[in-house]
């Protein structure tokens, strides 16, 4: 494993908002950004892996690909898997425990070709495998080549670490951050969910807003590695770029229950200074007072029939009273419904592919700035 201090770095998202992601590592000033399917490269060393875990709100993942090499049979990946220096990233006294994937290749059994590598760090290393290892090595192997990564994120990083409660089939925040920058969100103008849940999407936009790093409440996989600096890592840490911000962000919902979740949610979050939620059904929903902003919501889908039909009217009333009473704003909306979306007879404009959550596909509908109602 060489000391080579500039290799690729490989963020995670959802299939399909490959572009978002981009975006969103593009302006925050990471090295030669690429998409790629099921996610974004970038090159850079240690530093940029921490810096990515800690930034980046749209990723799920950060990988660290270590090796790339020519595979063609067991015996061939066990020699060069004993090859690598393990001892410059994992520890002797720290669980791993190894994840495989073949594709079009020779090596065709995952299973086998993540027991020879687990068997080859075992060896060399002395480091012990464990099938609950917070530390993960992944070897994808596809037409032949295999390629070395390590898992440096640990939980998936839309756990932000502040949410101890989540309503049903919630919204990842870091799927919300991809949708929130879609719609052209950049933390300067008010945003307002009328079925906020678990308040993810209010509380992305406020942090947004706030400069917060989203990854600053939790721990990180890399902090169990051998190339570990704490002290390096305290530092980036403490770099504070935080900001009041000049809007406020809304929720409400019918739920009395969400709402207080939503509520104690922001508290946990640091944002509930800016944060504002109301139980409250859509027909008595009314715009704040201020400048116009956003309008983001995921209603609930229907999967079966008889639930898909009851949805028509709360979709029909969702658009009559944002085309009524919300004039200048602009709206998102995410469901997995193309009639249901349409139901609601708002401008949308032509809407994204959809993307998987949750099981479902679904699709981000926006629109411009509401028109005036005609009198």
């Amino acid at each position: 494993m060489e000391q080579d201090r500039d290799f690729e770095i490989f963020l995670a998202t959802v299939p399909g908002l490959e572009p978002v992601l981009y975006d969103e590592i593009r302006l925050k000033g990471f090295k030669s950004p690429a998409v790629t399917p099921g996610g974004v490269t970038i090159r850079g060393g240690w530093p940029e892996v921490w810096r990515a875990n800690l930034w980046v709100r749209g990723a799920s993942k950060v990988l660290a690909r270590l090796k790339t090499f020519r595979v063609v049979h067991l015996a061939q990946l066990d020699r060069l898997a004993r090859q690598m220096a393990w001892g410059e990233i994992l520890r002797a006294d720290v669980p791993f425990r190894v994840e495989a994937v073949c594709a079009g290749s020779r090596i065709y059994h995952a299973g086998a070709a993540a027991e020879r590598i687990t068997t080859a760090i075992s060896e060399t290393l002395g480091a012990t495998a464990a099938p609950d290892a917070q530390v993960v090595v992944m070897a994808r192997i596809e037409r032949n080549s295999c390629t070395i990564s390590i898992d440096t994120s640990g939980d998936l990083l839309h756990r932000r670490g502040y949410k101890q409660a989540v309503n049903r089939a919630p919204m990842r925040e870091t799927m919300a951050a991809l949708f929130l920058r879609q719609c052209g969100y950049d933390g300067s103008e008010p945003v307002l969910d009328p079925m906020c849940g678990s308040g993810t999407f209010v509380i992305e936009a406020a942090e947004i807003a706030a400069r917060l790093n989203p990854g600053r409440s939790r721990h990180f996989a890399f902090e169990l590695f051998a190339n570990f600096d704490a002290a390096a890592w305290q530092r980036m840490r403490d770099v504070k770029s935080q900001r009041i911000p000049s809007a406020r962000f809304y929720g409400s919902d019918r739920d009395a229950g969400a709402v207080s979740m939503s509520e104690a949610n922001a508290q946990r979050a640091g944002v509930g200074d800016y944060t504002e939620f109301h139980c409250r059904t859509i027909s008595e929903l009314t715009p704040p007072a201020g400048p116009a902003g956003l309008v983001i919501v995921n209603p609930p889908y229907g999967t079966r029939i008889g639930e898909r039909d009851a949805l028509f009217p709360l979709y029909r009333a969702l658009g009559q009273v944002l085309l009524k009473r919300f004039t200048g704003w602009r709206a998102g909306l995410v469901t997995a419904d193309t009639a249901l979306a349409h139901a609601t007879e708002l401008p949308f404009l032509p809407n994204t592919a959809p993307v998987p959550h949750g099981g479902l596909r679904v699709s981000l509908f926006q629109t411009g700035p509401l028109p005036q109602p005609p009198a």
